[in-house]
């Protein structure tokens, strides 16, 4: 099995500031080393690292550990995508085999961040070197990312953290109206990750949990849907094996073949891992 969204590091406040004092649980260091009992637990065989910090030194960084831990499978690392040198760029980095895919936090951009159109053009220059594309963005920022992606045909992309619906509200009518049309885009797969920091960390129940899952699976399918954990983000809600075992409750409707899907092959083909 692939967790297919992790982050590591060494936690610094200045450059970790959205790290606040109420996330307390993770305002600490995080390396590979701390999931390999978890994952032994679980029988999960590796991750995908996802950058936390946007500089290309993150890169080097998540590649340190991915050189020194087994279970780091692929890394999705950070390049400033409007950089008038990205190709070039793009060539240093298509040295390394364990970059698979980028992204760019788009939550916090605006809507002319994400249609500008030398941005669109980066992203369109990632097919070049089959790189890989996560978009992680608020669920009120939906329509701009289908309107981005529309522009770029043939580029794979996987959305994190389901759009991040508002769990917490359940006012979720505008996002699965939008995840419908995303997924309407046969490019786009679908992380089911990162929804306990969307809940009330505290007290959210599982029905609200599971009416995210039944819009995402609806659309996107056992096909193109992926495991991964937001770990150790979602530490300020729950310990990692509740949030596995929410995962595999849910998807026990599936077969074993779907099951499969969802928590290894779509990852391995995805990530090309």
């Amino acid at each position: 099995m692939i967790d297919t969204h992790v982050h590591f590091w060494n936690f610094d406040p200045v450059r970790d500031s959205w790290i606040n004092e109420d996330m307390f649980a993770i305002r600490n260091d995080f390396s590979p080393k701390d999931l390999t009992a978890v994952y032994q637990d679980l029988q999960i065989t590796g991750c995908i690292a996802v950058q936390a910090s946007q500089s290309e030194e993150e890169n080097h960084f998540l590649l340190s550990l991915a050189e020194q831990n087994e279970i780091v499978k692929g890394i999705v690392g950070w390049v400033d995508l409007l950089d008038p040198n990205l190709d070039e760029r793009l060539t240093y980095w298509s040295n390394f085999e364990k970059i698979k895919g980028w992204r760019h936090v788009l939550q916090a951009e605006n809507t002319d961040f994400i249609l500008n159109k030398k941005f669109i053009a980066g992203i369109n220059l990632l097919k070049k070197y089959s790189y890989t594309y996560d978009l992680l963005c608020y669920h009120n920022q939906l329509a701009d990312i289908i309107k981005m992606v529309d522009q770029i045909p043939d580029q794979p992309f996987v959305l994190d953290h389901c759009g991040k619906p508002d769990v917490k509200s359940q006012d979720l009518k505008s996002w699965a109206a939008n995840i419908k049309l995303l997924a309407s885009n046969p490019n786009v797969s679908c992380k089911v990750s990162g929804l306990l920091a969307e809940a009330d960390w505290k007290n959210w129940t599982e029905k609200e949990l599971f009416n995210c899952f039944d819009e995402v699976f609806e659309h996107f399918g056992p096909e193109r849907v992926m495991y991964g954990s937001d770990w150790p983000v979602m530490l300020i809600s729950r310990p990692y094996q509740d949030w596995f075992n929410l995962v595999a409750k849910y998807t026990e409707r599936f077969s074993a073949e779907e099951r499969k899907l969802i928590f290894s092959d779509n990852a391995k083909v995805f990530y090309g891992v």
